[in-house]
Order: structure tokens, then sequence, then C-alpha cells
């Protein structure tokens, strides 16, 4: 029996240790569903591929997408949470509609025209329901311009400089690179359904000057080349310049 004041005794074992391990095990888990959440339904990262969005994104850009501003609405969360839908001028990811070989194929594009919207490209100038696009974002890297009377012309040639016009259906959007002749978008594979829009990027937090196409690197040994490449060349290939950023 214990006097009165004396220190309770040392765990008899491992039991100490045991209770350690146990909340070390129980933070760790807490850690990785609250990662999981954020991931799931706040922010997500994601990397730029190709070069459809220059000179607004770059190739080697690191964005975090806004996985709540397109969220499904809770009506007893909406007056909480920063829900709107997807406006004309927003940038936005998505995944890419009618792709079964790749399902996860995942885009990044500027909506350029909304539901009911009518889209319409005369030599490469963009309207919407008649009117003149805003075009301060967009440029054009081909001096051609490819019109149906040309021969030589591609039928992609042709759409990718004229077309529609084509009116948006319901519950879509119309997506197009900001770098209009070097864009595979909605000229080419249709509108974006809104069940296919999870985020808008809003911060870029990391640019990396990466090597020519290795976007397109496939297998362990392409990944080890990659971690590799940005080993030696991340002082001299990140652009300092454009870090932590916001995306317009």
């Amino acid at each position: 029996m214990s006097k009165p004041g004396s220190r309770p005794a040392p765990p008899v074992g491992n039991s100490g240790r045991h209770s350690s391990m146990r909340e070390w095990y129980e933070s760790l888990l807490v850690a990785g569903v609250f990662v999981l959440f954020v991931r799931t339904f706040v922010v997500q990262t994601y990397q730029v591929p190709t070069g459809s969005m220059e000179k607004t994104i770059l190739v080697g850009d690191h964005l975090l997408v806004n996985k709540f501003a397109y969220a499904p609405r809770l009506p007893a969360l909406a007056p909480l949470l920063p829900y709107r839908d997807v406006r004309t001028g927003d940038i936005i990811v998505f995944k890419k509609p009618g792709d079964d070989v790749n399902p996860g194929n995942v885009l990044v594009k500027r909506a350029v025209a909304g539901p009911g919207d009518t889209v319409a490209l005369r030599d490469k100038a963009l309207s919407v329901n008649g009117k003149p696009a805003p075009d301060r974002y967009v440029q054009h890297i081909d001096p051609e311009t490819w019109r149906t009377t040309d021969t030589r012309a591609s039928e992609s040639a042709v759409q990718r400089d004229q077309f529609g016009p084509y009116e948006v259906p319901a519950e879509s959007y119309f997506g197009m690179g900001d770098n209009r002749d070097n864009s595979f978008d909605s000229r080419f594979w249709g509108p974006i359904p809104r069940a296919n829009v999870f985020g808008r990027p809003f911060l870029l937090y990391w640019s990396y000057e990466a090597e020519p196409n290795s976007h397109i690197w496939r297998g362990a040994g392409a990944k080890l080349r990659q971690l590799a490449d940005v080993a030696l060349h991340f002082f001299s290939r990140t652009r300092w310049d454009r870090m932590f950023t916001l995306v317009r």
C-alpha cells in the first residue's frame, strides 16, 4: 500500500511504450484523414503538362486548385461556404470529356462561354453571342490563318481558325486555351459538362522549366529521370519570379 504523497509506480513492462506508439499511430491516422479530406473536398495540386495556356500558365507550373469553388451545393452550408457557378473567363480544371481510354485525363482551360451561349470563330477572332470576346489573355503563335478555301489545309487546321456558330448545351461550358494556335480544346472535342469541372486554380506555388516533352515520359525509369533532373537543376530552372502568384 502506497503512502500518502508518494509518486505512482512506473508502468510495468512495455505498457508505457505501447501507449506512446498508440498515440503516434492515432496522430498519424488523424493527419492522414485530414489530408485526404483536404485533397478530396478543399484543395488539390495540379502540374501543367502542356503549353496550351501560355503565356498565362506555363509548362511546369504547379498550381493549387480550389475544389470548393464549384462543388455541389449543400443548402445548409451555402451561406457559409464560397460556392459559385463557373463564370465566363474563369480558368477551370476538369476531366476531359469523352476520354474513355484515359478517364483520369485532367486538363486546364479558360471557360470562354457558358450554357446557352453561341460561340463562333472567324479568322481566329472569337465571338460569343455575336459580340467580340475579350482577348487580353490570348496569344497567336502561328501567322497562318486557315480557311475552308485553302486546299492545303487539313480539316483540323480549318477548325482551329474557323468554327461555329455553335450553341453551348445546358450544364456545359466551352473551354479554350489562351495559346489559341496550340490548344486542343472544345473546338475539337466539344463542350465540358458541368459534372466534369472539379476546381479553379487560384495560386501558382512553384514553376519549374522541365525538359521538353517530359510530361509524356512513362514508367518508373522516367519518374526517376524527372526526379534526378529536379535535384540537379532545382535552383537554376525554378522560375522564381512566378512563385506564389495568383492565377487569373
